[in-house]
């Protein structure tokens, strides 16, 4: 019954080398609306950054009872039961995820399927999943480095 008292929310990493390689986009394809003038084309380009600004900024990994929630905003992605998820590893997976970071979690569910975060306190949320589910065999290394400045991770 203790479990059901657990509530916490993780928002996920953001990572400065995926911001940087969607800004670069964005410039080199808002140049030749910019000059030629072409204001649908700006409007069209400002409200997809501002998606983009928006979905990164909103998601959540919410820890509730014995499950896991993903949302962006009050957006729920998915949820699944805690006592499902069999292995947690470190993973830099390009596949499309709700995850603002190359930096991931790769959580291994019972059914053979996975899902790919990055919660910013990982330690914390991988002791937390490990209270609700001690079965749960984690194998993220903690690395140091030059390139892992304050948790950066390139």
């Amino acid at each position: 019954m203790e479990n059901q008292k657990v509530k916490k929310v993780f928002r996920s990493r953001i990572s400065v080398l995926l911001l940087g390689f969607l800004l670069a986009v964005f410039i080199i394809v808002s140049i030749p609306i910019i000059k030629y003038m072409i204001f649908s084309g700006l409007l069209i380009m400002g409200g997809t950054l501002l998606f983009i600004v928006l979905l990164f900024s909103g998601m959540r990994y919410i820890i509730s009872g014995d499950k896991l929630y993903v949302k962006i905003w009050i957006i729920p992605i998915g949820s699944v039961k805690i006592a499902d998820i069999v292995s947690i590893e470190r993973s830099y997976n390009l596949l499309s995820s709700p995850a603002s970071s190359l930096k991931r979690l790769r959580l291994g569910i019972r059914n053979g399927a996975y899902m790919l975060i990055s919660p910013v306190r990982e330690q914390e949320f991988i002791d937390t999943l490990k209270a609700i589910n001690p079965t749960v065999n984690v194998n993220v290394p903690i690395k140091k480095g030059a390139w892992r400045m304050q948790d950066w991770d390139i």
